[in-house]
This record gives structure tokens, sequence and C-alpha cells, in this order.
């Protein structure tokens, strides 16, 4: 059977996403024929060329926009058709000498989103002193490429994001409505282009079976629009969807309109529901016999699962397969003068997984009755190594991310002994908890082996709340285990939550003042404030009465239900978590950047707020206590 598997708009523009090669690994295992395309990267390199930008130029003088970035884009149009492809070309990596000129900002346009450059010159370009030369000219490049992604998006497509192409008609919404609107609309230039990259991929391949791995919210319309066009065009051709959006947003799905543009949804762990499909459409295996699938019967969506069918141990799985990819093609962008932040968006990760689920899986804000957190089954040292020496025999890069839930510090330990044994000369990074397993020793060790940087939840960080959350961890630890990654010379992240159940403005002061001293003591590099939100999947939306607080579910959709995760709830609790919101983003963007540290945290609202409760020194003061005893 020939397979196309696809990864959607918009996902990343700098890596592949996972989930296509380690699916085309287990199905070439299988003997199938396949083919993996990352549909985002193919139809931004169509846009972001010459003749691309000339097409967005008719599309934006047709609509006739007022808006400030479009006008500046039309005004400046012959130099952005002059240097598009040279900024890319240099993002690619192709051409570093570019770099000098970028860097002096003596080659490309400048519009909206260079304000903030030309108000901080200084501050923000100071940055890069420590960074280099490349990296203050990608920085200057990335701002110009967001620069065409503002003209998309207020000029042409509202839904438009190079990382969440139409996330809002998707998002934890009840109805289908809003997407099957948008899709029927005429296609605009960007399904145009979209249409066109599949057309250049499936011409001389005849796809039997099209899968679309659907991670995220803004990966769904991208997905819905391209199986649209292919069914148009392969018309005996089936469509399965999955991945993270499947998973944990339409597992009580009841609306059919779907099953206008995908055949079967499948859930969970995808090789052995994929196989089961395969099997089926071959003769080989009776409807009943598969295994999480979803499908429509009788104007029905109804779910085929035969229990008695064993997923394939996590132990056992391939070497993701980077074949047919574009490797050389992924375009790295700096955002942000961080070093840590670039992680996400700069150079081309291999990424691979040590563990399924995760290890700890008690936090009550998590997924933690999902089966991608609650079941727990790690990889081991020896066989991950394997897979490392494979993936970088196959791309020629040694730069991997290990994209766990969170990576467990023994298993990490014998990762890093394996890698020393072995002689190998990689960088790696991936997420973890703050586990103080992780003493100087052991951070030592992963640094020697290649750890390059670890992220990691810090959450609400404060005592009473890290106790409801049940993190398992203290603050005080934190600041230990933080610094030792620090000592060791590796960039540590910190993910924050404000929002949560009975969060009062005094404890997010409290949090927040928790976080200026680990920057102030160098404990950490970088961090991100997520609002708290309740999913049916977590204990505070199984079990709200537990945290104080009352849910208000959706009203269910006369025609069914599609999504369903975010669920609104009642606080009793004052506060004004969306007045704060604005003040702790500003305040840790300053912090980031080794800015206001002395302020008073008042300066960062414009709202009065209290005064936190958290001592001077109490980070500093936690740090010369006795250092970390694991004995792991």
């Amino acid at each position: 059977m020939r397979v196309l598997l696809i990864t959607p708009p918009m996902t990343q523009m700098n890596s592949p996403y996972p989930a296509t090669p380690y699916l085309t690994a287990f199905l070439k295992n299988l003997n199938q024929e396949v083919k993996q395309i990352d549909l985002g990267l193919l139809m931004m390199l169509k846009l972001l060329s010459k003749a691309g930008l000339q097409r967005l130029k008719n599309e934006l003088v047709q609509k006739d926009s007022q808006n400030d970035s479009v006008q500046f884009f039309l005004e400046a149009f012959t130099d952005y058709e002059q240097t598009i492809e040279t900024v890319v070309t240099f993002l690619q990596g192709k051409d570093s000498s570019m770099a000098l000129r970028l860097a002096r900002r003596q080659l490309v346009p400048e519009g909206p989103r260079f304000l903030a450059l030309q108000q901080h010159n200084d501050l923000l370009l100071s940055k890069f002193g420590e960074m280099g030369l490349q990296d203050q000219a990608k920085y200057i490049g990335s701002l110009y490429l967001d620069d065409i992604a503002d003209v998309i998006k207020n000029g042409l497509d509202s839904d438009f994001e190079f990382s969440r192409y139409g996330e809002s008609l998707a998002s934890s919404m009840s109805s289908f409505t809003p997407l099957q609107n948008k899709l029927d609309q005429p296609m605009g230039l960007l399904d145009q282009m979209m249409k066109e990259s599949l057309f250049d991929q499936t011409t001389n391949f005849q796809p039997d079976l099209i899968g679309f791995t659907m991670p995220f919210p803004g990966n769904v319309y991208g997905s819905l629009r391209s199986a649209e066009i292919l069914k148009a065009q392969f018309p005996k051709s089936k469509v399965v969807m999955g991945g993270g959006f499947v998973n944990t947003e339409l597992r009580k799905l009841q609306d059919p309109r779907i099953f206008k543009y995908t055949d079967f949804l499948i859930f969970d762990d995808g090789e052995m529901p994929l196989k089961c499909l395969i099997e089926h459409l071959e003769g080989k295996r009776a409807e009943e016999d598969l295994l999480r699938t979803k499908v429509l019967k009788n104007g029905k969506v109804v779910e085929l699962s035969n229990s008695k069918i064993q997923d394939q141990p996590f132990k056992e799985n391939l070497t993701p397969d980077y074949d047919g990819l574009p490797l050389k093609d992924y375009i790295s962008m700096v955002e942000m003068p961080n070093p840590m932040h670039r992680m996400w968006s700069d150079f081309r990760w291999n990424k691979l997984i040590l563990a399924h689920g995760c290890y700890w899986k008690k936090c009550t804000f998590c997924d933690v009755n999902l089966d991608y957190i609650s079941r727990f089954e790690p990889q081991k040292a020896s066989r991950i190594v394997d897979h490392i020496e494979k993936v970088m025999q196959q791309t020629g890069s040694s730069g991997f991310h290990f994209v766990d839930e969170a990576g467990p510090p023994a298993l990490l330990k014998q990762l890093s002994q394996e890698i020393i044994k072995r002689g190998l000369k990689i960088s790696w990074w991936g997420n973890l908890r703050f586990d103080t397993h992780f003493d100087d020793e052991l951070a030592q060790l992963m640094a020697d082996a290649g750890c390059v940087a670890v992220t990691g939840g810090l959450e609400v960080a404060t005592p009473r709340l890290l106790s409801l959350i049940k993190k398992g961890i203290e603050v005080e630890k934190v600041a230990k285990v933080t610094q030792a990654f620090k000592k060791a010379g590796i960039y540590v992240h910190a993910y924050l939550m404000y929002g949560f159940p009975t969060q009062t403005d005094q404890d997010t002061m409290d949090s927040l003042e928790m976080v200026r001293q680990l920057f102030e003591n160098d404990c950490i590099d970088s961090g991100f404030w997520h609002r708290f939100l309740a999913t049916i999947h977590s204990p505070v939306g199984r079990n709200p009465e537990n945290f104080g607080v009352k849910l208000n579910p959706r009203t269910r959709p006369a025609e069914g239900l599609f999504a369903e995760y975010e669920v609104p709830f009642e606080d009793p609790t004052t506060a004004n978590h969306d007045q704060m919101g604005y003040g702790l983003k500003k305040a840790l963007y300053n912090y980031m950047h080794g800015v206001g540290l002395k302020e008073p945290l008042q300066f960062w609202f414009d709202q009065k707020v209290p005064k936190t409760s958290v001592t001077k020194n109490f980070v500093r003061s936690s740090l010369r206590s006795d250092s970390l005893k694991t004995g792991l």
C-alpha cells in the first residue's frame, strides 16, 4: 500500500515534527511504500520567494487594505522582492557571509516589527555580544520575516501565523461551524499555494492512504483544507487523521461533519491503529478488529476498538526515518535575543523520545488521565544512543531535542554515561522536572555528554499552590537544581503559571518575586507565563470541587459536539488574573534581558498590587544551605 504522511501547515519552520519520521520507520518495517512531506515548510518556501511575494502583492492591491504593515510592505515592495530569497537562504544556513550585511542593518526593509529595535537599539543588540554576529543577523532576518507574516495576517488572512495557522478556529471549539465556514469560503492565495505544493509532491506518488498528524489546534485548518484538496485529486484514496489535537480534543466527538474531510480518526499511539487500519483496507482484517478508531456509520460517529489488541511496546520503537524531508531547507529564526528562547525556533533539531508518558504523573493541571501521560515506559539508554547514531548518520546533524513530558533523572544519567562511553560529540536538550536528583554531579555529567539546555515547570512558585498542584518540588530545592545546571554551563528555562484555582493577587506577586530572585541569583535564563486552563482530562477538570472552583461547561451545539478540552470555571477567590497577566509578562521580558531586576514589583503594573511577602534574600539563603544529596 502507498501511504502518504503529511505534517500540515503550520507546525514549525526550523525542524521536522517527529510524528511522520517515527511512523515512516514503522510502516517501512511493515513493507509499506511510504512518502512523508512537511506541507507547512513547502508552502512557506513557495510564498517566501520573489514569485510568491509578487502574488501576495497582487492580492493585497485588490483588497486595498489600509493597515500600516500592509502599506509599508507595498511601498517597500521592490526591496522585499530583491531581498527575500537572500534572507531565506541565509536563515537556511546556506550563505553565512550575508550575516555581515544583515547585522549592520544595511540589507532589508525595516517594517513595524523593527520599532522595538529602533527604540531600544543599544539594549537589544548589545545582548548579541555574547551570541555573535551570525545570531544578530538571524534576529534581523527573523524580524523581517515576521513583518511579512504580519502583512499576511493583517491584509490577507486574519488566522495566519507561522506556527499557529487558524488556531482560534479549532482550540476547544464545541462547534465545528467556525471551521466549516472557513472551509466553505473560496480558496485564497495560501490555499492555492497549499494545493500547488501538494500537487508537486503527489504527481508521481498516487497514495492509497493519506495520513495527517494534527498535534495542535493550529494544524487543524491546514489538515482539513489539504484533505479536501487531496480527496478531490484522489477520490479512491482514504484519509486518516491523528495526533495531539485528536487525542485531547476529539475524544467525545459527535458532529459528523469532520468526516467530509477524513475517513478515520485514530487515537493515542498511532502505530498499532495504523497497522490495523492498513490490514483492514487490504481486506486482511475485519472492521470490528480496528483499534481506537472513530468512523462514521449511518450518519453517526462510532468508535471501533478491539480491546484484545495490544500496542507495540515503546522499547521496540524504531529509529525515526527522515527520508524524503528536505532537511537543508528548514528555516532557523531567532525572535528574541535570549539564548534559551532560540532553542524552539533556531537550529535544526533531530527529535527523539526517551520515555513514553511521565514518571511523575501527579500534577493536578496536567492531562494525567490520558495515555500519553499516564502510561510510563522508558527506553533503554543503549537503544536511545543507537537511535542517536543512526539519525546522525542519516541526517548529518548532531543536534537532538528530547520531546518528553519529563526526562527521568536515572535515565538521563544512564544516557549521559552511554554517550560519553561511545565518544559521541552531540548537543542536546529537553524538558524535565526540577527534581532534586539533578544535583551538581548529574548536571555536570549531562553537560559533559552534550546537554546545552533544559526546560522545566516551576509553575506558581509559592509553597501553598505548589502543594495544591502536587508538583512535588519546593522553591528552595528548585533554586539549587537550577543553579546546578547553570554551574555546569546549561541554559535553564522555567515554565510559569498564573490563574490557578484559589490563586490570589498576593500569591501572584509572591510568585513573581521568586522568579525575580531566581534571575537575580543566576539560576534561570528565561521563562514563560502561561495562563492556567482547566482541561477535561486533568484532576482540576475531573474534580473541580477539590480545588474550590465550579466548572461552567460550554453549551453543546445542536449538531453535536466537535472539540472539548478547556473548560471555563468559576473561582470565588478575588483576583484579577487578566489584569495581572500583562505586568507579569512585561517584568519577565525585562528580566530575561537583565533589565529591571532591582525595580520594585509595582513598577511593572499599571494597577495597584500587593507587596510581596517573600523575604528579599529567600533564594540566596536557600542556595547557601546544604547541597543536594540524592544518591541517584
